[in-house]
């Protein structure tokens, strides 16, 4: 939706079909795991505005990557966010100050560095090539993937339901990235120049 009313993308009536039944699925197994719709509290509608604003920035930074470039976009939103995060980081750590082992701080390090710097350079040159509707859909697997990788790596437990609900989710964002008509975007259709950094 984001990448609609940001990109002014024109997605066919099949990618919300399909999108929205993949939401009704996550919303559905979210509620059938938690005791149903009456068990959502104030942390899951924190949740539900991280996810907003998320879809929010990745709109706004697909946009961006088309003239800055994608690791230019990454850099900068770290930079413009530093300051607010270094406040908050050492006020975290002096109430609790953090202790952790060495695989720890290694995995620590790897999400930090790889997962949410290096592999949004990948994220937004997508996001910037498009359309946005279709490639943003590619974000929906990975939850799927992480409780594939849990159960795998961790012995985490693996019910019908989970594996039910990441396989609707998995066919219904496959269907929607696979949507061709109707996709180019008024943005995309008039010539851009592209920045020679990019």
């Amino acid at each position: 939706t984001a990448a609609v009313l940001r990109g002014h993308e024109r997605p066919p009536l099949v990618f919300w079909i399909m999108s929205g039944i993949g939401a009704a699925v996550t919303v559905a197994f979210a509620a059938f795991t938690s005791g149903g719709l009456g068990g959502f509290s104030w942390p899951d509608l924190l949740l539900l505005g991280a996810v907003v604003a998320g879809a929010i920035g990745y709109a706004e930074g697909g946009l961006l990557a088309r003239d800055l470039g994608s690791w230019q976009v990454i850099s900068w939103a770290l930079v413009v966010a530093a300051p607010l995060m270094v406040l908050l980081t050492s006020i975290a750590m002096i109430e609790e100050p953090p202790a952790a082992s060495a695989v720890q701080w290694a995995a620590f390090a790897y999400l930090g560095v790889v997962s949410m710097f290096l592999g949004f350079f990948a994220w937004y040159r997508g996001l910037a090539i498009g359309p946005m509707t279709r490639v943003s859909q590619i974000q929906l697997v990975q939850p799927v993937l992480t409780i594939a990788w849990a159960a795998l790596l961790l012995g985490e437990n693996l019910t019908w339901p989970t594996i039910v609900g990441g396989l609707a989710v998995v066919l219904c964002a496959g269907v929607t990235v696979r949507t061709r008509a109707g996709t180019r975007s008024a943005s995309r259709s008039r010539p851009r120049t592209v920045s020679p950094n990019s």
